[in-house]
């Protein structure tokens, strides 16, 4: 995964302890971005908790459902999405190089998208940890 934002020339930021830290460290237009994602992704996935994992804020349930950061020109949303061929297709114009999305600062940000995909990644949650008998 690609480290977040740093700050200053090449100085790496102390690791946040929580979701609140890590949105704090951006300037307020950022943060403001930041606190959007956040709102979706929980409302999408009421029942996940929120972590810092790699840095990074993330929702988990039985494991990651996703991942969100900030970097200098876009949003990042981890892991790639896949299992749903119209909402990989949907996803397709934001995905990099690895299949992660990057939501660009300077267009707006699809937060319905953004909603449906981790509304996804909870349904895929379910259906393995069920298949593993949790």
């Amino acid at each position: 995964m690609v480290e977040p934002a740093r700050s200053g020339m090449g100085a790496r930021r102390p690791a946040p302890e929580n979701v609140d830290e890590y949105i704090a460290t951006y300037p307020p237009e950022i943060q403001a971005v930041l606190q959007q994602v956040r709102q979706v992704v929980r409302s999408a996935a009421p029942d996940a908790r929120e972590v810092i994992s790699y840095r990074m804020p993330a929702l988990e349930q039985n494991g990651v459902l996703v991942y969100f950061a900030a970097f200098k020109n876009h949003i990042g949303l981890y892991p790639p999405i896949r299992g749903d061929a119209r909402l990989q297709k949907a996803a397709a114009p934001y995905a990099g190089e690895k299949g992660n999305l990057r939501f660009p600062l300077d267009q707006p940000i699809p937060f319905d998208l953004i909603a449906r995909l981790t509304r996804l990644r909870v349904a895929q949650d379910l259906a393995n940890a069920a298949a593993r008998g949790k």
